[in-house]
């Protein structure tokens, strides 16, 4: 694998870590889809230099050039149908594959990046490559079609009420000159004569009025004054009063003793800090059903070799065997996870990740409300037989101490592992105590998965402790104790 360049990266934007995180998880969705040769055109990222730079690699080999550089025109040409028959070959399958809303949201944001990505596009032997400086895209503007005037509506109904008109017009010359048209006979109309009766009229007799008697009047009788009933005073009823209600004390909250105040979240300047060491070796993937002299016999024969008498279908039903849930990097993300809720607000996380020789890979630290971060990071930890492998713990801890304090104040590293390191030849125990002695207040504790002792020094020198977990449940109390000894999972004061 070589690299094809390296780009100045600003490991404390976040919006540029999750560009890097959400590529990495469009390269886990795609990969398991595409032909070697379409899958090509991703170059791979790298955090280097203590996440100053970000190193892009490709498994093609061949001197890299920029596609922009290429002075032959049809050469130019060439490459760019080349990367367009790659990107719609990739189209084509992502439809083919089901993927969640999320992962759609993914894959069709950087399937955009891709498209618009000309100025970082290299070429090695005739096949594009592409890389990512996590920079906003421009987008070019589409352009806006002119707008159409609408015709004029009066005019299609002039010549509308213009037709009307010479029909009607039509109409009445074929009405009243039509020669075909018979005549009409008109029949006299005779109307009968009606004659009335005549009523005689009778006279009318006078009525006389008749006189008015009048009747006299009786006299009205005179009322007599009543006497008022006398009013006795009523006795006076005090209304009742409602009862005084008493407020009810408000019930105390009980803090535990090792509580954190917020005051002391506050006012604290200067936090101590925190690196997980989180081993993604291929080691990891060993189940932790099978006792350790199971285990260690499962690696004897992926080292030398299985047996002879053994036949192809008993090997990979063995494999399957060894190799089934929980394993132990299963286990130790599920554990990881859970760990990282309990650890106190104030202490921000880095996380240093085993993934195979040469050197271990870091992240910037992580505060508390971008933990959601931090545990998608761990849960997408996948081991790679990728150059050869390994489990670079020298490494791992060297940069996990270079990025903390130790000395002005208490700094914390743990480790996850199941081994001593296998990339290099130099002593890891004579690091420890390099460590010890350069930074007195950097305590390290060791949740050691095999349980076989190898990377004890590392503890003993820096007054940590060691912790053997071979089963899901020691590995929840382990873990547990190893952060508890540490004294960073102190809750806030309610």
């Amino acid at each position: 694998m070589q690299r094809i360049t390296r780009i100045a990266f600003d490991h404390n934007n976040l919006n540029k870590i999750q560009l890097l995180e959400q590529y990495g998880s469009l390269l886990s969705i795609l990969k398991p889809h595409l032909t070697a040769r379409t899958y090509s055109i991703f170059a791979m990222p790298k955090l280097i230099e203590n996440n100053q730079y970000l190193g892009w690699y490709t498994n093609l080999e061949g001197q890299p050039v920029l596609l922009n550089d290429i002075s032959n025109a049809s050469h130019k040409v060439k490459i760019e149908q080349i990367l367009t028959t790659r990107i719609n070959d990739i189209e084509t399958t992502v439809k083919l594959i089901p993927l969640t809303e999320e992962q759609k949201t993914v894959v069709s944001s950087w399937l955009t990046r891709i498209k618009h990505s000309k100025d970082h596009v290299y070429v090695i032997n005739d096949e594009p490559v592409i890389v990512d400086a996590f920079e906003p895209v421009i987008l070019p503007q589409t352009p806006v079609a002119p707008a159409i005037a609408p015709k004029p509506f009066w005019k299609w109904w002039y010549t509308l009420i213009l037709a009307l008109l010479l029909l009607a017009l039509l109409g009445l010359v074929w009405y009243f000159f039509n020669p075909f048209k018979e005549p009409k006979k008109v029949e006299p109309l005779i109307v009968p004569a009606v004659t009335k009766p005549v009523e005689e009229i009778q006279p009318v007799e006078e009525k006389k009025p008749e006189p008015i008697v009048e009747l006299p009047k009786e006299p009205e009788p005179v009322a007599q004054p009543q006497p008022e009933p006398e009013v006795k005073p009523q006795p006076q009823v005090p209304e009742p009063q409602p009862p005084a209600v008493t407020p009810e004390p408000k019930p105390k909250v009980k803090n535990p003793a090792n509580c954190i105040t917020k005051e002391e979240l506050v006012k604290n300047s200067n936090p101590s800090k925190m690196a997980l060491i989180f081993d993604n070796s291929l080691s990891m993937t060993v189940t932790l059903a099978e006792s350790p002299l199971e285990v260690g016999k499962y690696f004897n024969y992926l080292t030398y070799g299985y047996p002879r008498s053994m036949s192809q279908l008993e090997k990979i039903n063995y494999d399957k065997r060894m190799t089934r849930l929980p394993t132990r990097l299963s286990t130790s993300k599920k554990v990881a996870l859970s760990s990282i809720d309990k650890i106190q607000q104030n202490i921000n996380i880095s996380l240093v990740a085993l993934n195979g020789c040469p050197a271990a890979d870091t992240t910037p630290f992580y505060s508390y409300s971008n933990r959601s971060a931090l545990k998608s990071k761990i849960n997408r930890l996948t081991p790679s037989g990728a150059g050869g492998g390994g489990t670079p713990l020298y490494s791992g801890l060297q940069k996990a101490s270079q990025m903390l304090d130790g000395v002005k104040r208490n700094d914390y590293i743990l480790i996850i592992s199941d081994g001593d390191d296998n990339c290099t030849r130099a002593n890891i125990c004579t690091l420890a105590n390099h460590i010890a002695a350069k930074q007195p207040r950097l305590k390290i504790n060791i949740v050691d998965i095999a349980g076989e002792h190898k990377i004890d020094c590392i503890a003993n020198a820096t007054g940590g402790k060691v912790y053997i977990a071979q089963s899901p449940n020691d590995m929840i109390k382990q873990m547990n104790k190893a952060v508890a000894d540490l004294k960073i999972n102190r809750p806030v004061c309610q």
